[in-house]
């Protein structure tokens, strides 16, 4: 099965100090957790660029949860290693704590309390002023609900919130696990909106999703995590035209509709009839989907 991560083996040292623009903000190499007999992460390599929104990708026990849990200090590797910024993520974790944040799947607010009363108590905890509180509800558009109990928003309403105390540290790396999953589609996109505009700010976006057409449309490069293992990583386009399938979508004139695959000589014969009788009155390319992508690669879909 092809692997398209970076290598592992034979592959440069990473950087143990500060980076430039054009150097990884993540560097992982061969790394390992293993649960007793059970391989949850099984030696995946990659790189993540500064500003770049990373989708990881993946069935639920992939490995995906316990990747970020190993990124960001929460769990011990078993094996290989990794940096952010420079630094290692287990000799250097009060290094990264101040350079990173998350948002779990979990909304995991004060519900008695405001948004605005929510964020003081975690700009207290950063050492950072309170008026980054009320900064940064304006940026996710809550500065109108900032006195209103959280237990009064929606669901869309809370995940935006989340973001915000999320950002309460200016992480340089953020990140997301299922952000949209449970959103209505209007509170989803404006959840995507935002997290393209932290990208276009700087922020790192490491984003892990079940939803492949937001993964398609926001993320710069995907990985594909099978069994504890990254079978495929590119950008979704490369990804779609060297696995997915190349089809065609023609209406005829007596209005049936036929998809010919591209890649077949008698599907090519088929269409050239057609043609040559005058018969096709639209033609459109199908491109694969990412959905098709990790079906043929890890043999079933999310």
């Amino acid at each position: 099965m092809p692997v398209l991560a970076s290598p592992s083996s034979g592959s440069p040292a990473m950087a143990t100090g500060p980076i430039s623009g054009d150097q990884p903000f993540i560097q992982v190499r061969d790394l390992v957790k293993t649960y007793g007999d059970v391989h949850a992460v099984s030696g995946i390599s990659f790189d993540v660029m500064p500003g770049e929104i990373f989708g990881f990708l993946g069935h639920n026990g992939a490995g995906k949860t316990t990747t970020i849990r190993m990124l960001t200090g929460r769990t011990r590797p078993t094996g290989g290693s990794a940096t952010i910024a420079g630094h290692d993520i287990v000799r250097d974790r009060d290094a990264i704590k101040p350079l990173i944040n998350l948002v779990f799947e979990d909304q995991n607010l004060y519900e008695r309390f405001t948004a605005i009363q929510n964020l003081e108590i975690f700009a207290d905890l950063y050492g950072v002023p309170r008026r980054r509180g009320l900064e940064l509800l304006e940026m996710v558009r809550l500065t109108d609900a900032a006195k209103r109990k959280v237990k009064t928003y929606s669901s869309g309403m809370k995940q935006r919130l989340l973001i915000a105390r999320s950002l309460i540290n200016s992480p340089k790396v953020l990140f997301l696990d299922e952000p949209t999953r449970g959103l209505d589609p209007t509170s989803a996109r404006e959840l995507r909106d935002l997290i393209r505009r932290l990208s276009d700010g700087g922020t790192t976006v490491f984003l892990t999703t079940h939803y492949m057409e937001e993964a398609d449309e926001l993320s710069d490069r995907v990985a594909f995590l099978s069994a504890g293992k990254i079978v495929a990583l590119d950008t979704p386009r490369e990804l779609k035209l060297r696995f997915g399938s190349r089809t065609a979508s023609v209406l005829l004139r007596d209005r049936q509709e036929q998809t010919i695959a591209l890649d077949d000589p008698a599907d090519a014969g088929r269409l050239a009839g057609w043609m040559r009788d005058d018969q096709v009155l639209t033609m459109h390319s199908q491109e694969g989907t990412l959905e098709d992508v990790f079906i043929a690669l890890a043999g079933r879909s999310l």
